[in-house]
């Protein structure tokens, strides 16, 4: 397992979920939720800055037979609009598949309401995304995913 620092993205259409793990990789957590649009590759940029992860882990939206959803392309897109602005850093896409049902399951089970949920939901799809990626990486000893 390599150390560091990882940033998971759930990147929607009006908001976009951020986490963060600790350097060995153990624990995911939520970080913020950033309105999608115009200010969000610089707020992507700070965090960036701010935390100084190894990697970006961005879900990748796939159908449940596994091949890629038709909001697939807007990740890519998403993905060389990150690549673009923040040059080397490594960004790799993971399946998300069911990451927001799982965490609006969580999240319903602790007490959150539908309506409480949506400050939150895109932070927890996150975090269950780069918890993801980190089983990924433990068990295969690899970077999850494919690189960008």
């Amino acid at each position: 397992m390599r150390r560091g620092v990882r940033l998971g993205i759930d990147w929607g259409g009006a908001r976009i979920g951020v986490a963060a793990c600790d350097p060995g990789g153990t624990l995911a957590y939520p970080v913020e939720t950033v309105p999608a649009g115009p200010g969000a590759l610089p707020r992507l940029q700070a965090l960036v800055a701010e935390y100084e992860p190894i990697e970006l882990v961005l879900g990748l939206p796939r159908t449940l037979a596994g091949t890629e959803s038709y909001a697939a392309a807007t990740i890519r897109t998403a993905a060389a609009d990150l690549r673009a602005a923040l040059g080397e850093l490594p960004i790799r896409l993971v399946d998300e598949r069911l990451s927001t049902a799982a965490a609006s399951r969580q999240l319903g089970d602790a007490g959150r309401s539908a309506r409480r949920q949506r400050k939150v939901i895109d932070q927890a799809a996150a975090v269950a995304i780069l918890e993801s990626a980190l089983a990924q990486e433990r068990a295969t000893g690899q970077p999850p995913g494919e690189a960008v």
